[in-house]
């Protein structure tokens, strides 16, 4: 059973950076297709960036382009999202998605069979 645990979210003041990280065990990570996707109170759960499984190849939702950078370390199960210039509107629980079944990178969140527990992002004004 794979299981993905998130971590790096907390409260930071707008155009402020942070790094959240996603563990994943319990499967060959290489062979996974990650994803990030975020969602807000009140909000249905959105899609932020997704990577391939070798790394090189990435598409971000336009809210992120620019600001946020995804990679990732094979060696370690780890998927990283750095977050730059962070707004307000960036406040949500966010979530890191594992697609075992299929190497294409999708943006839909029906795609992706393992997520994680979340970790709350805060952006103050």
């Amino acid at each position: 059973q794979v299981q993905l645990v998130e971590s790096g979210g907390g409260l930071v003041q707008a155009g402020g950076s942070l790094r959240l990280s996603c563990s994943a065990s319990g499967g060959t990570f290489s062979t996974f297709v990650m994803a990030w996707f975020r969602q807000a109170p009140g909000k249905e759960r959105e899609f932020v960036v997704v990577i391939n499984r070798s790394g090189g190849t990435t598409l971000y939702a336009d809210s992120g382009e620019g600001r946020f950078t995804v990679s990732r370390d094979n060696a370690r199960n780890t998927v990283y999202l750095q977050m730059n210039n962070l707004k307000p509107e960036d406040t949500a629980v966010y979530y890191c998605a594992a697609d075992r079944a299929n190497s294409a990178i999708r943006t839909r969140a029906g795609a992706y069979e393992y997520w994680g527990q979340g970790t709350q992002v805060t952006v103050s004004a």
